[in-house]
């Protein structure tokens, strides 16, 4: 739901992003649970729906409710920093805000309260500080039109603030913005420039000493030069220095690890005391630089870490793997830096003595194998978790998954990273609130000691059967992590790390974009990470760059004095797809890969990436919640199923609402990672506690809901919560039966002497039993039967009926369905649209639907095929169908679609004879595109012309749900003498007719009107108060002219015609003139009412309006002198009792005006 469409919500969350402040949830479930408010729509504030399903909430977003509230509920977070403010997003939910404000302050009866709430205080503006919930719900339902007053006011003044800030800071913008130096020369330091130079708080970064990509990133990145000019190519800590020093740097932001642990941060703050530096200090960064350091700490602090030991001599590490269970496999990890290559996994302990050896021994990683950590051998998805941290707290970013190894299928040599995606679908809410808080403790811990620590945490995480264990931290940005992550941040990134230097981050609210994915693929020269060629051109840039939602971050590359982009390096390029999911975020990056080569001398292309990235997550196992009351021995077969792989999914959840029943026994020996949870009801309603069930599931990552046994009537809120993602199984073959439990089901079906029996598994709806049927098993009914009986055999079948449906829903083909294309849909729309189509039969054609193509006779119609001339004509509607999708009124567009076509074959002297339209959406909705296709006959009908055939084109991918769009195509024939223009000449008399309204052009300007009047398209209409809405008087269909100007083009009286469209009177009449003829307008009809209001809120001159709308005069008529009266009998005649004289042709020189106002616009 967008911010414009929120009139069917009752309560409306705007702006909370990931946040969900509890003097909030406690305000809208006391609405929902008291106050009959049962509808809650969430935007840009995805915390909400999951912190509402927990306890002490228990509220779902759509509740079940007889009573209509009375008055709907905004609740408006107050940007918390100006950046926030600043941003896009926020501006258009501010410009929504405020002109919701003034439509309450000018109604006489308001039925909408805003309240605004300031995150920064914790606090709701214009509320008595001391005010209760009970106190706030009470306001709302209130008349008190003081208090009302008051949450209006203060929500202006806070808003007036922030323009007054944001004022000032553009006014000073060029001394205000500040300069970042950024240390590092990779991918990572690309994504963290270009996020940088995002901010509007930022001037310039300095990329020290950068890469081929920072070089020509343009705008405010550049790579760093010294005192002369030529480029500097180190980056220890004294050329930071100076550099900060030379720049009067305001920030210093370092990327690769070396230099933190060579202390930069710990000299900056020395020599440059003033300077915000963004990475931990020598003894922060210790949390890389040693393993046997980290082990240590983690060890104390009981941070959950595999089982290790630290050793210094090679002999004592080898005695202590001979002492070990020779299966119990060990990972050996050099304790030093190693350019993420220190970490050797062995499979054997003959393998692992050889490692410590490599390491310790042979110094395969020199001093960093000093010391070795020798650890017990961790099983489980990797995640790499990465935190804010300001000394004080963290705040964790959306985990992401990397692929170390070279080659696809995860063989090869241990790389940097070859690629990566976020979010990872394997971590869970449940799991990213505890791995948070592990970091959280981190930096507790680490301040504890005296070692606050500042900049990023990157916690490499094992998700073990037993939960999240720490592999390793390292004290910076991933790569190529960072490629992924940073493009899903929708917060400044620059005001975040201001905050973390100055210990705020607590102030701040760190947001994530919803619903986007990243994923990136490492581009890499042929060889790495062995012996690898350097200097090949990179070819394809600007291609794969200009791609949409792609970005392509360099990192080993360099820009010869030919201005060549060169291979430099082993990793050389990253390139991050975004999408609305990972398979679209994948799709967008690979195609934008293929665009790139890396061409030596030879000609050869030495490029090298995996085609396998995110393969696993894209392939990921369904996770199924199991809800049971009872033993759940339908599970027992299900649990083996997906142990031995039967069935392509995992059991990550079992919820009970007995505390003793057995099922939770059998969860609990799925392991610790199962979530196992007795949920009490008492003192719940049924929707109270169906949430906070719901809460268990989706903490859990649950995908797919089995009820195996499960007691309890679900209430209208869970099933729809869960359509078509949780099953059933019914001890009958439904229909039959529905409703019974358990024997009395089956001693039903021995009482109607029914020869067979089985098992339904069926999706879940409200209606008990009523779901559709998902898979039946059969049994036969002896004679003999008992219900006893009958029910052992019937429980046999219950367990592989499950895993039936398991494997439907976990299904490998993927049909035109899954892809978000309905066929059926389509087929119901033709169906639907038949009737309307037939109504617009003439003679040429029968305007039947279904078949490959329309056929039109043109003898029947009365035309003579050797002197008859075709005419087509094709348009849109334009921006006009944003108010037809906005105010959910469709069928207007359908005329305006035809108008725009006919209305043009018209003026060159033909009629119109049949038409097709092209209707294209992201989503088929049956009804809505039916509304459209009968307007669309109408017009037809209007103009006398078949609607013959048309297209519905269903594109997922194209278009957003709910959004549309129309193009049509028409057909007219006019006999070849009759050609308009013809003969059109000095001392013609012009006509005109009146439009009907603005028609269908010039809607992008109207929108913006209505936008700077504050208004929207449900506000009255200020230019007429008997057009009800703003929405309905734009959405006046466009006049069709067919039927008044045909008799006038039967009897030749017409020398010309003009459709005054896009351009106005001004653009569209010399279309019909002659070159050396021009149009005197001595007379223009009073601009109807809509227009004299546009003309007053956009401040046009006459010239511009004339330019850009009709203002009133839809079609212009040329006539001779002597047939002016006759040709308005005519008009009378059809119809059209308003003729305006507009004046006449006269001579004028080839190439000047061709239209001369004589008059003003009234």
């Amino acid at each position: 739901m967008g911010i414009q469409d929120l009139s069917q919500a009752d309560i409306a969350l705007i702006g909370f992003g990931g946040s969900a402040p509890a003097q909030v949830l406690h305000l809208v479930a006391k609405a929902v649970k008291d106050h009959g408010y049962h509808t809650i729509a969430p935007i840009r504030s995805q915390s909400f729906e999951y912190a509402l399903l927990q306890s002490p909430y228990r509220t779902f977003l759509n509740t079940a409710s007889s009573s209509t509230p009375s008055k709907q509920l905004i609740i408006y977070n107050l940007p918390p920093s100006l950046t926030e403010y600043l941003s896009t997003s926020s501006q258009e939910e501010a410009s929504f805000i405020r002109s919701r404000l003034y439509q309450s302050s000018n109604s006489p009866s308001n039925n909408r309260i805003i309240l605004t709430f300031d995150s920064n205080h914790g606090s709701f503006l214009g509320i008595p500080p001391d005010a209760t919930e009970a106190d706030l719900v009470s306001y709302v339902h209130s008349n008190n039109a003081a208090f009302g007053a008051n949450l209006a006011s203060a929500s202006l003044n806070a808003l007036s603030a922030l323009d007054k800030a944001a004022a000032t800071q553009l006014s000073y913008e060029a001394q205000s913005s500040d300069t970042v130096v950024l240390v590092g020369s990779g991918g990572r330091e690309h994504a963290l420039a270009v996020a940088l130079s995002q901010s509007p708080l930022v001037a310039k970064v300095i990329c020290l000493p950068g890469n081929g990509g920072t070089q020509n990133e343009g705008g405010k990145i550049s790579n760093a030069v010294s005192a002369d000019g030529t480029p500097l190519t180190k980056s220890d800590n004294a050329t930071v220095v100076e550099l900060v020093k030379r720049v009067n740097a305001d920030m210093v932001v370092v990327g690769p690890e070396q230099p933190l642990v060579d202390g930069v941060v710990d000299e900056l703050a020395v020599e440059c005391p003033g300077v915000r530096v963004f990475g931990p200090s020598k003894a922060g960064a210790e949390l890389e630089a040693s393993k046997a350091f980290t082990k240590d700490f983690l060890q104390q602090y009981d941070i959950p870490t595999a089982k290790y030991r630290n050793f210094t001599s090679a002999s004592e590490a080898i005695d202590y793997v001979k002492s070990l269970d020779p299966n119990d496999r060990q990972v050996v990890k050099a304790s030093g830096l190693a350019a993420g290559k220190g970490v050797l996994l062995p499979t054997t302990q003959e393998e692992t003595i050889a490692a410590i050896n490599e390491i310790m021994s042979d110094k395969a990683f020199g001093a960093a194998g000093d010391t070795c950590v020798v650890e017990s051998f961790m099983t489980g998805p990797e995640a790499s978790c990465l935190a804010f941290c300001d000394g004080k707290t963290a705040v964790l970013m959306p985990a992401a998954q990397d692929h170390k190894r070279a080659l696809d299928n995860d063989e090869g040599l241990n790389t940097g990273g070859m690629g990566a995606y976020a979010p990872a679908p394997c971590v869970t809410p449940e799991l990213q609130k505890e791995i948070e808080a592990m970091c959280i403790k981190t930096v507790e811990k680490m301040a504890e000691r005296g070692t606050p620590y500042v900049g990023v945490l990157y916690a490499g995480m094992m998700l073990t059967p037993n939960g999240p264990s720490v592999l390793e931290f390292n004290c910076r940005f991933g790569d190529p992590e960072t490629q992924v992550v940073l493009p899903l941040l929708e917060t400044d990134l620059y005001e975040v790390f201001c905050a973390c230097c100055d210990g705020n981050l607590d102030k701040i609210d760190v947001r994530f974009k919803e619903n986007v994915s990243a994923a990136t693929v490492v581009c890499a020269a042929k060889g790495y990470p062995e012996k690898y060629p350097k200097g090949m051109e990179i070819g394809g840039l600007d291609e794969a760059g200009s791609m949409e939602n792609v970005k392509v971050y360099h990192a080993g590359t360099k820009v010869d004095h030919a201005d060549v982009t060169r291979c430099s390096g082993g990793r050389v390029l990253a390139v991050t797809g975004m999408g609305s999911n990972l398979s679209e975020a994948l799709a967008a990056s690979y195609k934008a890969v293929k665009q790139i080569t890396f061409t030596d001398p030879t000609g050869a292309n030495l490029k090298h990436n995996r085609t396998d990235i995110a393969k696993g997550a894209t392939r990921k196992k369904l996770r199924i919640g199991v809800m049971g009351s009872t033993r759940g021995t339908a599970l027992i077969p299900i649990m083996e199923a997906c142990a031995n792989g039967s069935v392509h999914a995992e059991i990550v959840a079992v919820v009970s609402n007995r505390s003793a029943a057995p099922i939770l026994e059998k969860g609990k020996s799925l392991g610790p990672t199962v979530t196992t949870k007795f949920v009490s009801s008492k003192g719940l309603t049924r929707a109270q506690y169906d949430a906070e069930c719901t809460s268990v599931l989706v903490g859990a990552g649950v995908e797919y809901v089995l009820l195996v046994g499960y007691m309890r009537i679900l209430s209208k809120e869970f099933t729809e919560y869960w359509a078509g993602r949780c099953i059933n199984v019914h001890p009958s073959l439904l229909p039959k039966h529905a409703g019974g439990m358990d024997l009395e089901v089956h001693q039903a079906v021995i009482d109607a002497k029914e020869s067979e029996s089985g098992c339904t598994i069926h999706e879940v709806t409200e209606e008990v039993d009523g779901g559709p049927i998902v898979i039946q098993k059969v049994v036969k009914v002896d004679p003999s039967e008992t219900a006893e009986s009958l029910k052992a055999k019937v429980q046999a079948l219950e367990g592989t009926a499950f895993i039936d449906a398991i494997q439907k829903k976990c299904k490998n083909t993927i049909s035109y369905a899954d892809a978000g294309v309905s066929i059926d849909a389509g087929n119901s729309l033709v169906e639907l649209i038949k009737p309307a189509c037939k109504a617009t039969r003439r003679p040429g054609c029968d305007a039947d639907l279904g078949g490959f193509g329309g056929l039109f006779d043109l003898a029947a119609a009365g035309y003579k095929t050797e002197d008859t001339i075709i005419i087509g004509a094709t348009d849109g509607v334009g921006t006009k169908l944003r108010v037809a999708h906005m105010t959910k009124k469709h069928e207007s567009v359908g005329i305006d679609l035809v108008a725009m076509c006919v209305n043009d074959l018209i003026v060159a002297g033909g009629e119109p004879l049949f038409f097709l339209d092209y209707f294209a959406t992201g989503k088929l909705d049956v009804e809505e595109a039916a509304a459209v296709v009968r307007g669309i006959a109408e017009g037809c009908k209007q103009a006398g012309c078949g609607l013959i055939g048309g297209e519905t084109a269903e594109m997922p991918s194209m278009y957003a749900p709910g959004d549309y769009d129309l193009a049509g195509f028409s057909v007219g024939a006019v006999h070849k003498d009759r050609v308009l223009p013809k003969n059109v000449a000095a001392g013609d008399v012009l006509l005109g007719l009146p439009s009907s309204g603005i028609h269908s052009n010039g809607f992008s300007l109207v929108r913006k009107l209505v936008e700077k009047a504050n208004l929207d398209y449900e506000s009255a209409c200020p230019w007429d108060k008997n057009a009800g809405t703003i929405g309905d008087s734009l959405l006046t269909p466009t006049k069709i002219y067919v039927k008044c100007c045909l008799p006038l083009l039967e009897k030749e009286m017409l020398t010309g015609l003009a459709h005054i469209t896009g351009g106005g009177l001004l653009e569209n009449l010399p279309r019909s003139l002659p070159p050396n003829v021009k149009a005197e307008i001595t007379a223009h009809p009073a601009l109807p009412s809509v227009f004299g209001w546009m003309k007053q809120i956009s401040g046009l001159d006459d010239h511009e309006m004339l330019r850009t709308f009709n203002c009133g005069i839809g079609m212009v008529l040329i006539v001779k002198e002597d047939v002016v009266d006759e040709a308005k009998a005519l008009l009378r005649d059809a119809g059209e009792s308003v003729i305006y004289d507009m004046g006449v042709l006269t001579e004028c020189q080839t190439g000047g005006e061709q239209v001369e106002m004589k008059c003003a616009l009234a």
